[in-house]
């Protein structure tokens, strides 16, 4: 037995060793990332979050993707053709587009791709991305097959989107991974296993080499990609550094081009420190706790919900907690959206005594006092920014209110399953990263339906009015009808939104090609890395 013991251990010790030390990318010209979580899957139909996202740009790639700038290019396909009703596109696809394996990206393989982010029993997230194309909702909804979805493939060539009504936004939907097209026969072959090293075959610039979880994710110059001739690196490695300050540590040891992120602590050090490779830039992101409102206290309690949104000093949390140009969120849709202006809290345009003397007399309306407190659980992941946030948070509730918050550090799969799942939480931390550049990014995400709808918050008037947003051709009108659902949506206090991001990096001087943008988009093929600073 002791032997048999042994020889298991030695087994588990070697495949640990080999993880840490032998799935990196080496040869050639490879970029180094930071990435502070691993991803839940790249699955593109199971993946959710910002960095599965950043990966899954890098080894796919949709009909329409993004400059370094943000701007919008042709991509898989090499141009389209827009109905004048708006409900019709038609996309030419590249001829030479290839897979990893060298197979022709063909239109149907789109079609094929499209269907199963739709189909029920895929379960995928980002299922209503494709709400507007015909027939989607329903099948979503189980109504209608797969097969009745508005997707045709003329040829191997043209690919033809029929919408149920007219989406300005749509080229922008497309940008997004849950889009992509599917290699059939290996999906067909390996089932939900496909998205594994060796097992996944792409048709973006790189292919996913190896994946030591907690560890690295490295990819490898797909040479098959249409675009090869100008992708400038050999492959990328993508670290998972969950602590940001042990993420700015590898950085300054050179193992690291890129950081995800910059630690708030002695922020003003590091701009002096690092300088011009300290970027810093508008983005469209939003920080904000969520209500669980399927549950007491919660659920039907207005008054609570009010008192603590009100008794949160953002401004505070931005400037003294954060400081590296966050900006404090008294709306849920971000400012710098095209062509949107973000309604307001009535409450924001209070001084902090104000807020605090209201918010007193809500949470004692709301049935609380000193001598009965509200007692809850605040949720949030592992990161040294999640902490200093929620302890913050968990002093000004005690200091204004009374509220006794208990604080739970959870893992980030562990903390996105118990927000699936909704019956523990209470308060939890979250966050929304604008997939494209519309206020219904944004918008979408509290409504009826949504998997994305953590809070689980229902109102038949906000439903209503984003419904009319969605059918209506006229684009001044469409904003009014979404600028009053957010006023709705605001009133009833379902969030609590904390601040806007800023996107900030460190990027190495040997980087090049980085270029700002509000979506925060940093495509590997596009950047370059030299011999020397």
């Amino acid at each position: 037995m002791k032997s048999t013991w042994f020889l298991l251990l030695l087994a588990v010790l070697s495949v640990a060793v080999y993880g840490c030390s032998g799935d990196t990318l080496d040869t050639g010209v490879v970029l180094q990332r930071g990435l502070p979580t691993d991803p839940e899957s790249l699955d593109q139909h199971k993946a959710r979050s910002t960095q599965a996202a950043e990966v899954l740009r890098d080894i796919g790639e949709g009909l329409v993707g993004y400059s370094r700038t943000g701007q919008l290019l042709p991509a898989a396909a090499e141009r389209w053709d827009i109905s004048a009703d708006g409900l019709t596109y038609t996309f030419h696809l590249r001829e030479q587009a290839r897979w990893s394996n060298g197979d022709k990206v063909k239109a149907g393989h789109f079609v094929f791709a499209l269907r199963r982010l739709v189909a029920p029993e895929t379960g995928a997230f980002y299922a209503n991305m494709l709400a507007a194309v015909a027939n989607a909702p329903e099948i979503v909804s189980g109504d209608l097959p797969v097969e009745a979805l508005g997707i045709e493939a003329l040829d191997d060539w043209t690919l033809v989107l029929k919408l149920a009504r007219p989406t300005p936004y749509l080229l922008s939907l497309l940008t997004h991974p849950s889009t992509f097209p599917l290699h059939p026969a290996s999906v067909t072959e390996h089932g939900d296993r496909f998205a594994r090293p060796g097992r996944l075959v792409s048709n973006g610039a790189y292919v996913l080499d190896a994946w030591v979880p907690g560890s690295v994710i490295a990819l490898r110059r797909n040479e098959y990609y249409w675009n090869n001739a100008a992708t400038a690196l050999d492959g990328v490695n993508y670290h998972v550094v969950v602590q940001d300050t042990a993420e700015l540590n590898r950085y300054r040891a050179g193992e690291l081009h890129i950081t995800s992120t910059v630690p708030p602590d002695n922020f003003a050090s590091l701009q002096a420190q690092f300088g011009s490779e300290l970027r810093i830039a508008p983005y469209l992101g939003l920080y904000y706790y969520g209500f669980n409102l399927s549950r007491p206290p919660f659920k039907d309690n207005l008054e609570l919900r009010q008192a603590l949104s009100m008794a949160i000093d953002r401004e505070q949390l931005a400037e003294k907690i954060l400081g590296r140009g966050e900006m404090p969120a008294f709306s849920w849709v971000p400012p710098g959206v095209d062509s949107y202006e973000p309604t307001v809290f009535s409450f924001a345009s209070l001084t902090k005594h104000e807020r605090e003397s209201l918010a007193r007399r809500l949470y004692k309306e709301a049935g609380y006092s000193e001598a009965e407190p509200l007692r809850i659980e605040l949720r949030y992941n592992t990161s040294d920014t999640q902490k200093k946030i929620a302890v913050a948070v968990q002093s000004m509730w005690r200091e204004v209110l009374g509220v006794e918050t208990t604080l739970i550090n959870e893992e980030f799969q562990v903390l996105l399953a118990n927000m699936r799942d909704g019956k523990v939480t209470q308060v939890f931390r979250s966050s929304w990263m604008g997939d494209y550049n519309d206020a219904q990014t944004f918008l979408s995400v509290l409504q009826a339906g949504s998997a994305a709808n953590m809070p689980r918050y229902a109102n038949d008037e906000y439903e209503s009015l984003m419904e009319r947003a969605a059918n209506q051709v006229d684009s001044d009108r469409r904003m009014l009808y979404l600028e009053e659902a957010e006023r709705v949506l605001l009133a009833d206090h379902p969030v609590i939104p904390l601040y806007f991001y800023v996107s900030k990096h460190l990027v190495s001087p040997r980087v090049g090609g980085w270029g700002d943008n509000v979506l925060d988009y940093h495509y590997s093929q596009h950047l370059s890395l030299s011999a020397t600073n």
